[in-house]
């Protein structure tokens, strides 16, 4: 499925077993490739931004290969929250 990141910033974002990690911000782009690294999550309220790699303002830094369900929300995998 091909989209644009604009149709995909505001998505929610949860893991495989249905917490909500964010929505998305942004996306990290390898300039020398174009591929896609990371995708920038603005962290929900019960999400402790500590528990992940963050940027300097605060969003989640996930990595882009675990993005897998782009519908309604985006679900990431191999991402858990203890």
């Amino acid at each position: 499925m091909k989209m644009f990141v604009t149709e995909m910033r505001g998505k929610t974002v949860m893991t495989n077993d249905g917490q909500i990690l964010g929505m998305i911000d942004n996306f990290v782009v390898d300039t020398k490739t174009g591929d896609m690294k990371h995708v920038l999550v603005t962290p929900a309220e019960e999400i402790e931004p500590r528990l992940f790699d963050t940027d300097a303002e605060g969003r989640l830094v996930l990595p882009f290969e675990g993005m897998k369900a782009v519908r309604d929300v985006v679900v990431m995998e191999n991402i858990s929250i203890d």
